[in-house]
């Protein structure tokens, strides 16, 4: 059963990335990043970039998201990018939402503009272990 709606004003940017977040992992968001913003812009408090392996995942994570927020907090949200499912953005005022096809994130790069330079070189470190423990899992045998 969803969660009973939240009055918009009641619900704070923190809260709001936690819903948002939860619902990526819901949907199997991959590679989600997070990203604070307070003190650096004006135009939300947090980003969020996130993958999904095929346009038409893309297009049913961003849907989904945009339908959960309206079910459990009331709050509409402006969604742009859907009917192709490359990149699919997701602005809630609080919360800005990029969903990518991987080979779209890769050529855009949103994380090298807005991560600061120790947290991008972190996530980075983080995708290549995540990426080698795969590989290792892959090859080995059962």
């Amino acid at each position: 059963m969803p969660a009973a709606p939240t009055a918009d004003s009641e619900l704070s940017s923190d809260q709001l990335l936690d819903r948002i977040l939860a619902s990526l992992d819901d949907d199997k968001a991959e590679e989600v990043v997070t990203i604070d913003l307070r003190g650096r812009s004006a135009m939300a408090d947090h980003m969020v970039i996130a993958s999904g392996r095929s346009s038409r995942q893309v297009a049913a994570i961003a849907e989904k998201l945009v339908q959960r927020l309206k079910e459990e907090t009331g709050r509409s949200a402006r969604i742009e990018g859907k009917d192709t499912g490359d990149w699919v953005l997701i602005d809630t005022d609080d919360v800005i939402v990029h969903v990518f096809r991987p080979e779209v994130r890769e050529f855009y790069q949103l994380e090298k503009m807005w991560m600061p330079a120790d947290a991008l070189r972190s996530a980075t470190l983080e995708r290549m272990r995540a990426d080698h423990a795969a590989d290792e899992a892959r090859r080995t045998p059962n």
